[in-house]
């Protein structure tokens, strides 16, 4: 598939699919720089609610980001088993709440991306993937141009060190990921990030940063609001 062509998402309502990390923030900021009408977040949780199904991030975490963005977040708790069910029910939901497009942050997945195009033909709603095939240097250098603000909130267990938790993505980080033999973009889920602050957010979000975990393969640093306000 070639890269994303994306005049047609302008004047468009659009969701955008929110991990709370680098790719999705740099997709939206992309969709939105071409005209597109960011409506809603759309992020889905652990079966408990507590956390983003992919990035472990915390639920308030979360809503501190869509709240700096000034967007509504909208949220399904699922098990891996019904996931595919409860997203594509909150898609129908949001095509009836006027959404015409979902935004997603893909690069080169195909697998993934063939998911995404099929939940969204099922909700009757199109796909846009902004930075698909966008070589990693572009990504990266994007993030740091346009001030995307991204730290390391996961790594996978024999992947990559877990000494890489709450490193800013920028350039210098990638040529130690690359050194480790990682995708610098993370896409083969080697790492995962949060957004702290972008040219779309109100203010950056404050975040303390917690103990480190090993679930499933994967080491998590737990980030939290930072409970002091400037």
């Amino acid at each position: 598939m070639p890269p994303a062509d994306l005049a047609w998402l302008a004047g468009r309502p659009v969701v955008c699919s929110w991990s709370g990390g680098k790719d999705c923030a740099l997709a939206l900021v992309e969709a939105v720089a071409a005209g597109a009408r960011p409506i809603a977040l759309l992020t889905m949780l652990t079966e408990g609610g507590e956390r983003s199904r992919s990035h472990g991030l915390r639920l308030e975490v979360l809503e501190a980001q869509a709240a700096a963005l000034g967007l509504p977040l909208v949220t399904r708790a699922a098990t891996w088993a019904g996931y595919e069910e409860a997203f594509v029910a909150a898609l129908h939901e949001l095509r009836a709440g006027g959404v015409e497009a979902g935004v997603f942050g893909d690069i080169d997945t195909a697998s993934h991306r063939g998911w995404v195009e099929g939940v969204c033909a099922r909700a009757g709603i199109e796909s846009s993937h902004p930075i698909w095939q966008h070589p990693r240097d572009r990504v990266i250098g994007r993030l740091v141009q346009l001030g995307i603000a991204a730290d390391v909130v996961a790594v996978r267990d024999g992947a990559l060190p877990r000494e890489l938790l709450g490193r800013r993505v920028d350039h210098r980080l990638v040529g130690e990921l690359e050194a480790h033999g990682a995708d610098a973009a993370g896409e083969n889920g080697e790492y995962h990030s949060v957004v702290v602050d972008a040219p779309l957010f109100a203010a950056p979000v404050p975040l303390t940063w917690g103990e480190v975990v090993l679930r499933d393969g994967v080491w998590f640093a737990d980030v939290l609001l930072d409970s002091i306000r400037p």
